[in-house]
């Protein structure tokens, strides 16, 4: 049996397989950022078709954090019992999950929250809308939100809690020398420009215990000019994993204003996949916790290929299981076919509508087939 099937371990947290659900935004929540029956059901689909770790779609911590419309909140403790939902839905099908927390910061949508949003540097102005700069004070009021977010994940039975700090969110922009142009003890050093990771890290373990798993997403390189590099990204974790963390989802490029998006298109074949494996294989030679890739992975191949490289420990998707939630027992079963999808993103327009995410392309299929019949 492929290793990818075999069980494995993330800190305390016992998982079936190597297979990890990375976060996405289903678009899926109430107004107010409840969970709701429609995603509870696609939890539990990507428990069913075998997932080992679903990372929960992100959840802003704070009000003005918010992203997009219809994004879950974790908020406040009137979160708690959809979420409990959540996980119990995971669970009852054998899949372990972790609540993704998060802060958009910069990207905040402000005609969503009524509120500036939040910015590392006021001096960056990277389009009209007026931000508000982090003050320290404001700074130390967002980590002891992330500390109450993971609390409340681990109230409702999340088995561990992820920190975005990837694709231009807040934590990204503190990082990256392009947003943060700080002159305080958060700013111009990669040491300053780390510290509110390293706080958060420790603020969310004295909150949760030290026995409950904390991860990060981290981008290896933000591909914009003046933005975060490689050379920095593996220093600033090494600092992460020296201050408690337990493993790294690795990505890269940002939401907006990158040369290469957070989901790159045209992925048409083996050589275009995994496009964030060259990085991995830097960090790895620097870390011992375990590395989660995501990335353009399509084929089982490439997968165990990876893993087996020890470029990796784990093998992460998300749109591939926008469009098949069973991928990962067809694979098992023996039908190594690749991943069906092909990497169109026209996934996010339903989400940016308001419909939730799904795939359009199986979609579109599926009518033109009820048609034929």
């Amino acid at each position: 049996m492929s290793q990818l099937f075999g069980p494995a371990k993330i800190g305390s947290m016992e998982l079936r397989n190597r297979f990890v659900r990375s976060a996405t935004w289903e678009a899926m929540a109430t107004p107010e950022g409840t969970v709701t029956p429609r995603l509870i059901d696609t939890i539990a689909a990507l428990a069913r078709g075998g997932v080992g770790l679903i990372i929960s779609g992100h959840a802003y911590v704070r009000p003005e954090g918010q992203a997009g419309p219809l994004q879950m909140s974790a908020a406040r403790d009137e979160m708690i019992p959809g979420l409990q939902q959540m996980a119990a839905a995971a669970h009852d099908h054998g899949a372990k999950m972790v609540l993704q927390v998060a802060h958009a910061g910069y990207f905040a949508a402000h005609n969503l929250t009524g509120r500036p949003p939040f910015a590392v540097s006021a001096a960056v102005k990277l389009d009209e809308v007026h931000r508000r700069e982090l003050t320290p004070d404001d700074i130390h009021e967002v980590v002891r939100a992330f500390a109450a977010a993971a609390l409340r994940a681990r109230a409702a039975g999340f088995d561990g809690v992820q920190i975005h700090s990837a694709h231009g969110y807040l934590f990204n922009q503190f990082l990256s020398p392009l947003f943060n142009r700080r002159t305080d003890e958060y700013g111009v050093s990669l040491s300053n420009r780390v510290r509110v990771h390293l706080e958060t890290i420790r603020a969310v373990r004295q909150a949760v215990g030290a026995d409950y798993p904390v991860l990060i997403k981290l981008n290896s390189r933000d591909f914009i000019e003046g933005g975060l590099d490689l050379e920095e990204s593996v220093e600033a974790a090494v600092l992460m994993e020296q201050a408690g963390l337990d493993a790294i989802e690795l990505s890269s490029g940002m939401t907006k204003f990158s040369r290469f998006g957070s989901a790159r298109t045209k992925i048409s074949n083996q050589t275009k996949e995994a496009y964030n494996q060259e990085e991995a294989r830097v960090f790895r030679r620097r870390l011992k916790i375990p590395m989660i890739l995501v990335g353009g992975i399509r084929s089982l191949p490439v997968a165990e290929r990876l893993v087996a490289e020890g470029v990796c420990d784990f093998i992460s998707m998300s749109r591939p299981l926008i469009r098949e939630p069973d991928l990962v027992n067809r694979w098992q079963s023996g039908d190594r076919r690749k991943a069906a999808c092909n990497s169109d993103n026209l996934c996010f327009g339903p989400a940016r509508s308001g419909e939730g995410l799904y795939c359009v392309t199986a979609a579109k299929k599926s009518k033109a087939a009820a048609r034929k019949g």
